[in-house]
């Protein structure tokens, strides 16, 4: 696999729209750090892990609203192919502000707002809102 975070990106979308309450994604820090952020957020309900025939999982618990996805739109920013950096201060703003730009940084994988709170840019991972 060639870019992880962006499969367990694409699980998530996949697992809204059938409208399952979790799904699975094989573990990773960055794609912990990652679910954090999700999770401080309010995109998610939050995430454990599991044993997966011998490997560490993530089990994600998805979040509704009314019947819709917490999640309208995850897309992956930077990836293998091309990689998207940003300082502090041309962090890009999804839905004038309504959405979020998950960012890694050198202090963690961070929002968009905990970044330029922080004052510090890095490679911009995903957008969801």
């Amino acid at each position: 696999m060639t870019d992880p975070l962006g499969d367990m990106l694409t699980r998530i979308r996949n697992g809204q729209q059938a409208r399952k309450d979790s799904i699975l994604s094989p573990a990773s820090k960055l794609r912990a750090h990652v679910l954090d952020v999700l999770q401080r957020e309010g995109y998610i309900r939050g995430y454990s892990e599991e044993e997966l025939a011998g490997q560490n999982g993530l089990r994600i618990e998805l979040k509704y609203f009314e019947g819709q996805p917490a999640i309208q739109h995850v897309a992956r920013v930077s990836k293998p192919g091309r990689r998207v950096y940003s300082g502090s201060k041309e962090l890009p703003r999804i839905r004038n502000g309504l959405g979020i730009t998950i960012v890694s940084t050198p202090r963690g994988v961070l929002s968009d707002a905990e970044a330029r709170e922080q004052n510090v840019g890095g490679e911009v991972l995903a957008e969801v809102f």
